[in-house]
């Protein structure tokens, strides 16, 4: 049999936090690659602008899921026990957008 996966709240953190960070990283080397391309010509620009507009609404949305993350780290450090349900389909979220991403 394979390596039992650890599925603690730990572990989804983590791994929610890694994904975020190297989808942000992708997501800024791509989008400076394009803007310097839109350097070129107003031509250049037209046709790679909703490029970039995909890669800052990708930011956009690593900004939001680590705001999400944050809620739910700081819900746990005012002593709150457990998960709300709202918790649990944020984190749900986070991990949904992460595989779609990745």
């Amino acid at each position: 049999m394979g390596k039992q996966r650890d599925l603690s709240l730990e572990h989804y953190i983590e791994e929610t936090t890694t994904n975020i960070k190297e989808d942000r990283a992708m997501a800024k080397s791509l989008l400076m690659d394009v803007m310097a391309d839109m350097k070129a010509s107003p031509s250049d620009r037209r046709e790679m602008g909703p490029i970039a507009a995909k890669y800052v609404e990708n930011l956009q949305r690593s900004n939001e899921q680590m705001v999400k993350l944050a809620a739910i780290l700081q819900r746990q450090k005012t002593g709150q026990v457990g998960l709300t349900d709202d918790d649990k389909e944020q984190l749900f979220d986070l991990l949904n957008e992460g595989k779609q991403d990745g």
